[in-house]
Parts: C-alpha cells; structure tokens; sequence
C-alpha cells in the first residue's frame, strides 16, 4: 500500500485505475495501492506538486488520524445513558 497526501489548499478527486476517484481535502492523508500509484493521470498530479505519494510504513504512525478517517462528535446522545427528563425523580 501506499500512501498519498493533499498538499494543496482545496480539496482534489485523484484518478484512480478503473475510472475510480479519491476525494481529499486539504491536508489529508489517504491510501492507494501500488497499481494506483503507477497511474498516469496521479502520476501528472505528483509532478505538478499537487500530491505526494510514500509508501504506507514509511510515515505512518499508526493512528487513525494519518489515514483522514473522520471520527463521530463526542457531543450528543450516549448509548445506554438515561435522559434527564424535567419534573421526573
């Protein structure tokens, strides 16, 4: 696997094979596999400076965070938690 990073301030759709798109925003982190990485189309976008692509191990720490995996709002309802509901006791 590799992984490939936005460098740019926008959010880019990166070619894949098989008429395939990634969706990254700006300074995010994803990962592609080797055949994807040799993609001609990518290819023009690392040489215009748009992306990087490394290999997986190399800079990955292993958190979530490095792959853009978004993670759910700590706000709001908790499983198995009661509501508080006025005048009850």
């Amino acid at each position: 696997m590799k992984s490939i990073l936005n460098t740019t301030h926008s959010p880019l759709a990166i070619p894949l094979p098989r008429g395939k798109k990634l969706h990254l925003g700006p300074g995010k982190r994803g990962e592609i596999s080797a055949e994807a990485a040799a993609h001609p189309p990518l290819l023009k976008m690392v040489e215009a400076g748009q992306v990087e692509v490394t290999d997986s191990a190399a800079g990955s720490t292993g958190h979530a965070a490095d792959a853009g995996v978004v993670h759910g709002s700590s706000q709001g309802h908790i499983p198995g938690a009661q509501a508080y509901r006025s005048g009850e006791r």
